[in-house]
């Protein structure tokens, strides 16, 4: 049905307008056989008939100049102006793959292809018209009861510009026409529900953004310029950059200029002065051919230096850009370029060219008139007249510059595409087909709408060496060349290829750069930098400009207990507990650990402290031992004297338990062994000074009753009664809430103190309390006992032992619970062995003075003597 409606389209128009002039289409029975066009579009052209004919679309001329119309004038066609080489080689190319097609015996066999191409002259007009002249023909239509046979094209390759595909597509997209374009690459035309017969062999703009953005995040540019032409074009790529740059995070728009189309001088300077007040090092241009040589222009005027240039590949490869006056300018400009070929055959085929030797041929009177300034119509012309005979050959031309085939080399995949979707569906087994009740098309009854279902699944090879197929979206495998221009020495320039950047069915998009081959035009001849603001270090955090991109930023450093190990991290992470930032705040390292150590000073002095007080307890116990015999000895109750000695040994030495790496055993000993030590030897003072007094209230008369209740029986007794109620105080305090090691964080954010917890706080305090009040009774008993009649009153020395035991353990609370950590730690060693040394010097010092240096005082009448004088 699709093809019936493309080929009755004229008529339909014709009839319709016959039957406004009757209420009843009976007049149709009036109507002649036939029915003409109203008006016949005059358009530059191309023909060669054939089996099958494909249309094609090409700029060959730049522009044209529509009449001044008006409702009494007769219509007259627009004339084209300014002939583009380049655009008629396209052209000639699309001629050249069908003929090369026609002689492959191997690809549509027994078929010949025919074309006719029209010349869009760069206006939408135009081509609109020269599109509806492919799909509808010039030609009479005989009526017939059913609108049979073929319509003038099977295929259109073309047009040029996205705006043209996409007004063209619109229309013909709904009787389902193949169009094949070699150079619209507008992302909008993607849309298979908008296009459903679109296909092209250009990568899409939304590729050639996604290649920029790779070629910008590959040199680390951020910060970036964009200028678009005003047109579909332009515009979806801008739209494109801002949705991409966002969602790849690779960079921000610095500014988006969008020039029009038309000479607009005070826009032009407005944009530049805006790509020179910018910071941004890299502009992005996306205009056509036309726009950037204008553009330029005012680059050079305003001497904007210092920018690199990134081509679109409208313009990468421009030669009329390529001059003296702007390649101080332009010269190290990178830039996407459409993907070379070679055509083998083409230059041959280009100097057979004669105006005669096609059938329609006013584009070709019009190239040859170009060349060699003459005219076939002598009307209006002075000077000399086309022969069509002139020699080709000894013209240099651009046309005959192969080396850079691109825009020609998607027109020979468009052909080839369009011939191998033909050649598939004529190999169609009858009763296999893909249509209704598995027929195969036909080439007596072929419908365009068929040869869009074989054209999707187009697959085949060039001769250079490219696949060539379609997405579900009609796109084509994209590929594009990285090309850099070159000043070389002697003058010459030079668009070098640098890399590539390609989308394959398995490994997906790939970006090569050849970077030592880049000519950066640069004093350091190194890339640019250009980024709003520079890289955050590893140990910041980026911070957002109010009102800015979000390229735009501030580099915060990352607070304590957070770091950041990337360049330009967004936020910065806590370590874990048991680790702590560094001080780059780059990475987390383990927290410092804190306890009171044997190898730092302070544990240092503090064990060698304890153990010069066990020593000097060795010291004076073998001291007693060895003059036990001596009245001083005996006169002081040995037996306590020892266990005394003994139990401030073991006093000295649990000290070292709070020293060293918190162990669970360690902290359970601790305070048992603290507690036990020190009330043994509380005890034995305690009974001692009983001793003291029981001995003085037994010499008065009526006494001696009382020490019968402190006889060596009674005296170790109650030494191992207060001794047993601490241990079972002990006891019960590591049975019910044991005391245990614990990493504390609490006081350093940035180290991990080992302690011991107490466990039941209850229990500690109880253990405190049983020896203070056995000291403060010990202390009250021999207070009460300094002033007896003896030559040498060992009450006095209790007293001021206790005296300073207490002072000790008195400070020492507060002091505790005031000292965090290891100082805690350090704070009861310290009054373990302050107390312990105070007890030893007070009792024991005055004693091993006489034994040692006054032993004549060591006799039992200077120590019972009451008429010698006080020690």
């Amino acid at each position: 049905m699709g093809g019936f409606l493309v080929t009755c389209l004229p008529f339909c128009v014709c009839l319709v307008l016959c039957c406004t002039a009757s209420s009843s289409c009976s007049v149709l029975s009036s109507l002649p056989s036939s029915c003409k066009l109203r008006r016949k579009f005059h358009l530059n052209e191309m023909y060669k008939p054939g089996d099958v004919v494909l249309g094609g679309l090409f700029e060959v001329h730049f522009t044209s100049v529509f009449p001044d119309w008006t409702f009494t004038s007769q219509p007259q066609q627009p004339s084209c102006k300014g002939f583009d080489i380049l655009g008629f080689r396209n052209a000639l190319t699309m001629a050249f793959a069908i003929e090369e097609i026609n002689n492959n015996s191997s690809l549509l066999p027994n078929v010949t292809l025919g074309y006719t191409l029209y010349d869009n002259c760069a206006t939408l007009g135009i081509g609109f018209s020269a599109a509806f002249s492919l799909v509808s023909g010039e030609e009479q239509f005989i009526l017939q009861e059913n609108c049979s046979g073929n319509p003038p094209v099977l295929g259109i390759v073309g047009d040029t510009f996205s705006t043209f595909s996409v007004a063209i597509s619109h229309v013909l997209g709904l009787y389902r026409m193949p169009i094949v374009s070699y150079f619209a690459t507008c992302s909008c035309l993607t849309d298979r529900q908008r296009f459903p017969s679109f296909f092209r062999t250009i990568p899409s703009d939304a590729f050639q953004v996604r290649a920029i953005i790779n070629i910008l995040k590959h040199f680390g540019w951020t910060w970036v310029g964009l200028v678009v032409t005003n047109d579909d074009y332009g515009l979806n790529i801008a739209r494109s950059f801002q949705t991409g740059l966002a969602q790849s995070g690779a960079g921000c728009l610095a500014y988006l200029e969008v020039l029009s189309w038309g000479h607009n001088p005070s826009e032009i300077i407005k944009i530049v002065h805006v790509i020179k007040a910018s910071s941004a090092r890299v502009v992005m241009v996306f205009v056509h051919e036309i726009q950037i040589i204008e553009l330029m222009e005012e680059v050079v005027q305003q001497d904007v230096t210092g920018l690199q240039w990134i081509a679109s590949e409208a313009w990468t490869t421009a030669s009329v850009l390529q001059t003296p006056r702007l390649m101080p300018y332009l010269v190290g400009t990178l830039g996407i370029a459409i993907r070379r070929g070679e055509l083998p055959g083409l230059r041959e085929f280009l100097l057979q060219i004669r105006p005669d030797n096609i059938y329609e041929n006013n584009i070709m009177k019009q190239f040859w008139e170009h060349i060699f300034q003459c005219r076939f119509d002598p009307a209006d012309w002075a000077g000399a007249l086309c022969t069509g005979h002139e020699s080709i050959k000894t013209v240099e031309i651009e046309v005959f510059d192969l080396s850079n085939l691109r825009p020609e080399y998607n027109v020979y995949k468009a052909v080839y595409a369009l011939a191998y979707a033909l050649h598939d569906m004529l190999q169609c087994e009858p009763g296999r087909g893909p249509f209704s009740g598995n027929n195969c098309a036909t080439l007596q009854r072929l419908e365009p709408w068929q040869l869009v279902h074989y054209l999707q699944k187009v697959n085949f090879t060039t001769s250079f060496g490219d696949q060539v197929s379609f997405d579900e979206n009609g796109d084509v495998l994209p590929i594009y060349d990285i090309m850099n221009w070159l000043w070389l020495p002697d003058g010459t320039i030079k668009v070098q290829h640098v890399g590539e950047v390609k989308k394959s069915a398995f490994k997906g998009e790939e970006l090569t750069i050849y970077e030592d081959k880049i000519f950066w035009n640069f004093q350091s001849r190194k890339p640019p930098r250009s980024v709003c603001s520079e890289s955050c270090p590893p140990g910041t955090r980026m911070a957002r400009k109010k009102g800015q991109p979000v390229c735009c930023f501030d580099c915060i450093p990352c607070s304590e207990g957070r770091i950041s190990n990337t360049t330009d991290s967004m936020e910065c992470t806590s370590c874990p507990e048991d680790f702590w930032s560094s001080p780059q705040r780059d990475q987390c390292v383990p927290k410092e650990i804190e306890f009171l150590s044997y190898n730092e000073p302070l544990g240092i002095c503090l064990t060698t402290t304890s153990l010069l007080g066990t020593f000097i307890c060795a010291v004076v116990l073998g001291i007693f031992i060895y003059h036990r015999d001596t009245p001083m000895v005996r006169a002081n109750n040995s037996e306590l004297s020892f266990l005394i000695l003994v139990s401030l040994k073991l006093c000295f030495l649990c000290s070292l338990l709070f020293i060293g790496h918190p162990k669970l055993w360690t902290c359970q000993l601790r305070h048992a062994a603290f507690g036990i030590s020190f009330v043994l030897c509380v005890s034995c003072i305690l009974v001692k000074t009983m001793v003291v007094l029981a001995v003085f209230k037994a010499s008065k008369p009526g006494g001696g009753s009382s020490l019968m209740w402190f006889g060596a029986v009674q005296q170790r007794g109650t030494v191992l009664v207060l001794t047993s109620i601490q241990a079972a105080v002990c006891t019960s305090w590591l049975v019910s809430s044991s005391p245990g090691p614990h990493k504390n964080t609490q006081y350093h954010n940035d180290k991990i103190v080992y302690e011991c917890v107490v466990g039941s706080t209850v229990g500690f305090a109880v253990l405190l309390g049983y020896i203070g009040f056995l000291a403060i009774l010990s202390f009250l008993l021999a207070f009460l006992a300094r002033n007896l009649p003896d030559n040498f009153n060992e009450a006095k020395l209790i007293t001021f032992s206790m005296l300073i035991f207490c002072a000790v353990w008195v400070a020492f609370v507060p002091a505790y619970v005031n000292s965090p950590g290891k100082y805690a730690d350090a704070v009861e060693v310290f009054a373990i062995l302050a107390s312990s040394f105070g007890l030893l010097m007070a009792l024991f010092g005055p004693k091993c003075y006489i034994i040692l240096l006054r032993p004549e005082r060591n006799t039992k009448k200077a120590i019972m003597g009451r008429g010698a004088s006080k020690l």
